[in-house]
């Protein structure tokens, strides 16, 4: 669990006393979005950012890494769900923080993807899981919340230009839900443009071929990699 600490650690003596405080900050952040400790995490950002920082490259080098790394002890079973979400929670108080600054620099995010669950059901962990690992993966996300009806998916892809739209369904009842909705989505003028992905308990890959669906993620940290995936990054 401690590997994380290696992110961003000085990797030779002769640093000045300002680049050991700031690789010091940002091995700190790296350690506290691993072990989920919110309060941490922000001070670390802040400290990290006081010291010169870069906000891209807390991203790239400490938060990415660091999800990346919960996600494969999610899969490992070392982690399980409580551990993975206090993980996402710290992601998205740092980037509170963040998103702002990146905006002012003209970062451009790799990616932007509308996420929801879809109509009728009120299930957000995953969602919430999902959304956490893509924003520290690059990703700019719109988090439509739960019980989203299909026009508002639409007007969301449309309104935010979406490359990729994500539907969540935790019931089995729910999920005639999730192919209105991709239905609906489409139809919709952006489609030719965007990529729409699936995910959550009861649905299988088979599922999402079957209501013509562009990717299916199992899990949270698979979410990632089958985003930069479908958009070609």
């Amino acid at each position: 669990m401690g590997r994380a600490a290696w992110y961003c650690r000085p990797a030779f003596p002769g640093t000045s006393d300002s680049e050991a405080l700031r690789m010091t900050a940002s091995s700190d952040l790296s350690q506290a979005v691993l072990t989920g400790d919110a309060a941490a995490a922000v001070s670390a950002a802040r400290a990290a950012l006081d010291a010169g920082a870069e906000p891209m490259s807390l991203v790239t080098q400490c938060i990415a890494p660091a999800m990346r790394e919960a996600g494969e002890l999610f899969e490992q079973g070392d982690y399980f769900v409580p551990e993975l979400l206090m993980s996402a929670r710290a992601t998205k108080g740092v980037f509170e923080i963040l998103r702002p600054l990146l905006a002012q620099q003209g970062v451009e995010p790799i990616g932007r993807v509308v996420l929801g669950t879809v109509d009728g059901d009120l299930h957000d962990i995953g969602k919430n899981l999902v959304g956490a690992m893509l924003e520290g993966g690059g990703f700019e996300v719109i988090d439509l919340g739960v019980s989203v009806k299909p026009e508002q998916f639409v007007s969301a892809a449309e309104q935010r230009q979406a490359d990729i739209v994500g539907l969540s369904a935790l019931l089995t009842t729910t999920m005639p839900a999730m192919k209105s909705a991709l239905s609906a989505l489409k139809s919709c003028s952006r489609v030719d443009k965007m990529k729409i992905m699936v995910g959550g308990a009861p649905v299988t890959q088979a599922f999402a071929s079957s209501i013509g669906a562009d990717g299916y993620a199992e899990n949270a940290s698979v979410a990632v990699s089958m985003a930069r995936q479908l958009i070609g990054k």
